[in-house]
């Protein structure tokens, strides 16, 4: 699995098209200015091609107000000098934040809340106590509890984005990758970080059981003199607890009293199919756990086969499946198929095991060793609720059980779905992935990992990437709604002028503007018929994967991110022409035009005279003077992947991993405004107290920051 640690290292691969350096490109910012801004500022609002705002009236271009009334009150305006739209972003007055970061719209993905309305970010293990699921969130790195009855999601333990290995009670308490989960009726036992903790039910604290965090062994002992590599599955009697050291490729044993560790069954580090006693028996990859009186069932991943392990005398055989044989067969014992058995639960006489690579759960009778499959489709993914194969999941890992039902954790689906077991019938009790392009209102909405956004005096309006869509986001109300335009693929970049929106549609190498009084599409420049790096009018122009865009009025500026350039558009025309950089060749230097380098340069803005680019795969943050092609490094070390920028006129405002970052242009100065870089999240809050995960698009309407939190398919405003 990829976790979200890994983001960092695979944005700087060389391949566009991989999941997480799309999540890492950007959308058009605003514009920045060095000197002084309020002379600045007049010398934009006597030109033509800019938009003017004054604080007295709000200027009206095509209809659309450059400040409305939803941005801030007449009073905070009144105090204001002239402001003006370009590239996208109001600047002209610094904008006065207190670094309150709040969702305008769309629903994170540590949502708390019922059935639907709550969102999960790739739950992993499921585990039933009474009336309640306790679910392990692998990716928030929190225990979420679900009430059966109504769906209703609330957080258990662990704060979303906060990663470590802190004993605490609920929310102070931290998790590096909750694996497994189990338990006995007063607590429960989750696998994390070659450990073993513990959570009481009634007052939610969370200990140290067994392990030392962070460090991997197969040593024996108690409490943290024994070391885990990997656990995974956990399953337990009441007295014992019993996991699936993955890595270790063993089977352990902790006395739930003493924290006692010791080795049943296996050879530490040692791979095999072998049947036999205690360590003679060798596994592959033992995943899921689950007991049925004196007898443990056990997933052996990459073996395809469902072993069992007598605990009083150690011995070891397989109860089905073909020993490294792939495939969905039904049948009795060794002539039936698995395709990666994950985990386990048990009922008396029953086992039911989720296998993710066939998206289906199934079934074995015990005494016989039959299998047959329950509900889905072999090798079909999907989120259909149904009956039988009708039913669709998407890598179901962890699953539990009541007798009556079951209740799967659908990783891929992000939702805890419920099997009747007696008819086959699917539902899902609680989150949602059947549609992420949904509008309404604030959290009502949903986006599929939007990467740009851009302010045209009036709304916002956003490249939501993954759904080839651009939608638009009123201030005031946080409404969200689509546009009727086609035609896109995978857009990221997104600016305006006012009356148009300019974006880049990365995926068919093209630069195209939509006219926001009709709707109406027209390619500026680029072909979706292959990639390049030529100049050129128009369709002549080639591109290589285009990011970021910002406009002055009269010209188009892009990072062309895999040619490593800036390129330059005229509108009128539509000629381009490569500002700085030297197609093909990646670098950090220094100098004029060609003779500069960049490496992936994403993020994009301009006041006119100089733009900003966020030079991601440097993480630095370049200047160019336009009139020249001068590039200059504005800041060295400070930043960690950079995405996007906008500005005020008189600060730079970064998106920067998992932060947001403030440069003052007069100095130099770089701060933390919101989030930490350190840690991923959602939360909402007051400076580092905030969260975010790889939030890429930046732009503002004079009063706020708004910011397309990619990973948590929100928009962010900060004020």
């Amino acid at each position: 699995m990829m976790t979200v640690l890994s983001i960092q290292r695979l944005v700087k691969g060389i391949s566009v098209l991989s999941f997480i350096a799309a999540l890492t490109a950007c959308g058009g910012g605003g514009g920045g200015k060095k000197g002084n801004p309020q002379s600045s500022a007049a010398q934009v609002v006597a030109s033509s091609s800019k938009v003017a705002v004054t604080s007295s009236s709000s200027s009206i271009v095509s209809n659309i107000s450059i400040l409305p009334s939803s941005s801030a009150s007449s009073s905070s305006k009144s105090s204001r000098s002239p402001s003006y739209l370009m590239g996208g972003a109001v600047q002209g007055n610094t904008l006065n934040l207190a670094a309150v970061t709040s969702t305008l719209a769309g629903a994170s993905s540590d949502a708390d809340g019922v059935g639907k309305a709550a969102r999960f970010s790739s739950p992993n293990a499921v585990v039933r106590v009474s009336s309640n699921l306790y679910v392990v969130d692998y990716y928030n790195r929190t225990i979420r509890k679900v009430a059966i009855e109504t769906g209703a999601v609330s957080t258990f333990a662990g704060a979303a984005g906060t990663e470590g290995s802190a004993d605490g009670v609920g929310v102070s308490a931290s998790f590096v990758a909750p694996y497994g989960i189990t338990s006995d009726g007063n607590n429960l036992y989750v696998t994390d970080n070659n450990t073993i903790r513990k959570i009481t039910l009634d007052t939610r604290e969370v200990s140290t059981l067994a392990g030392m965090a962070g460090v991997r062994g197969n040593a024996d002992g108690i409490g943290v003199l024994a070391s885990f590599r990997d656990p995974h599955g956990i399953a337990t009697d009441g007295v014992n607890l019993y996991v699936a050291d993955a890595d270790n490729r063993i089977i352990r044993k902790v006395a739930i009293d003493t924290g006692m560790v010791t080795t049943i069954a296996g050879t530490a580090l040692v791979k095999g199919n072998v049947d036999g006693t205690g360590s003679d028996a060798k596994f592959n990859a033992p995943y899921g756990v689950a007991i049925i009186g004196n007898n443990l069932y056990v997933t052996d991943v990459t073996s395809q086969t469902i072993r069992k392990i007598n605990i009083s005398t150690r011995l070891v055989t397989t109860l089905a499946g073909a020993v490294g044989v792939s495939g969905s067969k039904d049948g009795v014992g060794d002539a039936a198929t698995f395709n990666r058995p994950e985990s386990i639960t048990v009922d008396d006489a029953n086992l039911y095991v989720t296998e993710s690579e066939n998206h289906i759960i199934r079934k074995i009778v015990v005494a016989t060793g039959e299998v047959e499959t329950l509900v889905g489709a072999a090798g079909v993914n999907g989120n259909a609720d149904g009956t039988g194969a009708s039913a669709k999941f998407d890598y179901p890992y962890g699953i539990s059980s009541d007798g009556t039902n079951l209740y799967v954790a659908d990783f891929n689906n992000n939702s805890i779905r419920k099997v009747v077991i007696a008819t086959g019938v699917v539902t899902t009790l609680a989150g949602s992935s059947v549609d992420r392009a949904v509008d309404g209102l604030g959290g009502e909405a949903s986006f599929q990992y939007p990467m740009g956004i851009t302010f045209n005096g009036e709304n916002l309006y956003v490249a939501d990437t993954y759904n080839s869509a651009i939608r638009k986001v009123i201030i005031g109300t946080g409404e969200v709604s689509t546009l009727e335009v086609n035609g896109f693929t995978k857009p990221r970049g997104i600016t305006s002028n006012g009356s148009y929106l300019f974006l880049t549609n990365t995926g068919r190498h093209k630069i195209e503007k939509i006219d926001l009084a009709d709707g109406a599409i027209t390619t500026i420049a680029g072909t979706s018929e292959g990639w390049g790096s030529s100049d050129g009018v128009g369709s002549d122009a080639h591109f290589n994967d285009p990011s970021g865009i910002t406009t002055d009025g009269t010209n188009l500026y892009v990072s062309d991110t895999f040619n490593h350039t800036i390129r330059k558009i005229n509108i009128a025309t539509r000629q381009v022409t490569t500002l700085a950089g030297t197609a093909g060749s990646s670098n950090s230097t220094d100098g004029i035009a060609a003779n500069a380098k960049f490496r992936e340069p994403r993020g994009i803005t301009t006041d006119g005279t100089n733009l900003y680019v966020a030079d991601s795969g440097n993480d630095l943050i370049r200047k160019i003077v336009i009139a020249t092609g001068e590039v200059t490094t504005l800041r060295i070390n400070i930043f960690s992947i950079p995405i996007d920028v906008t500005t005020d006129g008189y600060n730079l405002y970064v998106t920067d991993m998992f932060a947001i970052r403030k440069i003052v242009l007069a100095t130099g100065e770089v701060t933390m405004l919101a989030g930490r870089s350190e840690f991923f999240g959602s939360s909402d809050g007051v400076g580092a107290n905030s969260r975010f995960s790889s939030p890429t698009g930046i732009t503002t309407d004079g009063f706020s920051l708004f910011v397309a939190d990619t990973n948590n398919n929100t928009i962010r405003k900060i004020q």
